[in-house]
């Protein structure tokens, strides 16, 4: 009975498999760490795919905030496209997560480099696009020169001839007047005419190539 006993072990420690060349026993120190191995990749990989999933789900709510003119942009697909227009026409809590749920989905047929801009566009659309930011650093540059500099309200209308000179001139008499301090020491107060200067600044240079070339007051 003993020497069946010894044989059948025996044969139970030959059970096993080969890996690159190396038989491993099954219940080995080997074996254990083999499918340890091999748990964690898997888990890894599991945790890669659910955080990929979540950001592409993500990126499909955004679409639903976006512009139409960035929207035209994108190299998006027509069954996208119209799941984005439903999605936004649903009120219903329940049917709204089922159809960002199929956005998802959708989301994740996407070519990347096409996912590439969708999220400049979404940050063209929270944080403006470089074109926009430098008129809006040159606006202000201009104003506060025509506020100091008095060579500087004929340097812009040198510049940009169309802008209503008497309506601009009488701005920047009344902004100056308003960034007088009632008392001395007390801080510098801007009124209406301090941003309505801002407001024609940022028109014309808008409307302008100098805008575009990026050329500084």
């Amino acid at each position: 009975m003993d020497g069946y006993d010894t044989h059948a072990m025996s044969r139970k420690l030959k059970k096993g498999y080969f890996v690159r060349g190396e038989f491993v026993a099954e219940g080995s120190e080997r074996d254990l760490e083999l499918k340890r191995e091999l748990k964690g990749t898997d888990e890894q990989s599991r945790t890669d795919l659910k955080r990929e999933s979540t950001e592409l789900q993500k990126l499909g709510e955004d679409l639903l905030t976006l512009r139409a003119d960035l929207m035209a942009r994108l190299d998006l697909s027509e069954k996208l496209k119209d799941a984005v227009l439903e999605a936004k026409r649903i009120t219903n809590f329940e049917g709204k997560r089922r159809q960002m749920q199929f956005i998802g989905k959708l989301m994740r047929l996407v070519d990347p480099v096409v996912l590439e801009s969708v999220r400049a566009v979404l940050y063209e659309q929270n944080n403006g696009s470089a074109q926009e930011n430098l008129v809006l650093h040159l606006a202000e540059t201009w104003r506060d020169r025509l506020l100091t500099d008095e060579n500087a309200f004929g340097e812009w209308i040198s510049e940009y001839p169309t802008t209503d000179t008497q309506q601009l001139r009488a701005l920047v008499r009344q902004a100056r007047k308003d960034a007088k301090p009632e008392k001395p020491g007390a801080a510098v107060r801007h009124g209406r005419a301090y941003r309505d200067i801002f407001l024609i600044m940022r028109e014309q240079l808008s409307s302008s190539e100098v805008a575009a070339t990026g050329s500084q007051p």
